[in-house]
């Protein structure tokens, strides 16, 4: 069995993805997009201070390819 998503908002998730190599590229609207030296894109869309909803952070976890293990060791 996968381990249970942790409920974090955008600006934890943003945080994260730049500790794992990602770095800020654009914004269209509410959604801002992150992008690393492989050429992977990861987008959030950003609403201050709201809990991101658990499909979405998985999609973001497959998109930047980290696992949940990964994710929760990088937002410590």
């Amino acid at each position: 069995m996968s381990e249970k998503l942790p409920r974090v908002t955008a600006a934890d998730v943003s945080r994260v993805l730049e500790q794992a190599g990602f770095s800020f590229s654009r914004q269209s609207g509410s959604h801002k997009i992150y992008k690393n030296k492989k050429g992977r894109r990861a987008t959030i869309p950003y609403h201050s201070g709201k809990i991101l909803h658990p499909k979405v952070l998985t999609s973001i976890l497959r998109d930047a390819d980290l696992t949940v293990e990964k994710f929760k060791e990088l937002s410590k």
